[in-house]
């Protein structure tokens, strides 16, 4: 692998890599940071979020929210505790890499490569998995401090100058809010560019193509989705 990471590899190989790379990060950064971020689901789910943590504040009984929040808990600990086990198989997939090439190679339009490629391909999905592992854990200590702030949130009425004093907890709340459903978002999306990056075991081409077509995919959902188009304000 040393020599393949020093110049040794083909420049198609090198190509579809630095594509995958450039997608994989590109998008996180257009959809978090981007001129369209805020068009985007999680962007347009902002305002219901604010929604959300003003009307808790006007209730009197909060266990409907902390219910919410222990659904949105169960769904990222659920993709948690999936990636290690992804993880896990990876990494067991390492002693019989060997076989798996060889089945791979039997495949129509697969090309032929040598171990340390395959050893590169096969790392490239453990960053991957590994990077989606630490997204869904942040998400889950995010939405865990969610909850923390739910149970300490103020009663707007009894509160005084209630409109100003509990609009910014409710900012806060919303905030930390938020930056959880980026995180499980950008798990999510590892998800979509890992399958991407099973195509290079069979050749760099399926590799770039399946890369480009996760890119599309994702964002159709994201900004061009009929669920997308109804969440937009009025």
């Amino acid at each position: 692998m040393k020599n393949l990471l020093t110049g040794g590899m083909a420049p198609l190989d090198a190509f579809a890599l630095a594509w995958f790379l450039f997608c994989w990060i590109g998008y996180n950064w257009f959809t978090t940071h981007g001129p369209l971020a805020r068009q985007s689901l999680v962007g347009v789910s902002h305002n219901y979020r604010l929604m959300w943590a003003r009307q808790l504040l006007r209730r009197d009984n909060r266990v409907v929210d902390s219910s919410l929040v222990g659904n949105l808990i169960s769904s990222v600990t659920f993709y948690a505790n999936t990636t290690i086990y992804v993880i896990a198989g990876l990494m067991a997939l390492w002693g019989t890499l060997d076989n798996t090439i060889g089945v791979l190679a039997e495949l129509p339009f697969a090309r032929k490569s040598d171990p340390a490629l395959s050893e590169l391909r096969l790392v490239l999905l453990i960053i991957v998995f590994v990077f989606a592992y630490f997204n869904f854990s942040w998400a889950l200590r995010e939405f865990n401090l969610l909850s923390i702030m739910i149970g300490g949130a103020p009663d707007m009425k009894t509160v005084a100058a209630a409109e100003n004093g509990c609009d910014s907890y409710a900012q806060k709340m919303v905030a930390v809010n938020s930056m959880a459903g980026e995180e499980f978002n950008k798990g999510v999306r590892s998800y979509y560019f890992g399958l991407a990056a099973l195509a290079w075991f069979i050749q760099p081409w399926f590799f770039i193509g399946a890369t480009t077509w996760v890119v599309i995919i994702m964002y159709r959902r994201d900004y061009r989705s009929s669920l997308q188009k109804s969440l937009m304000p009025d």
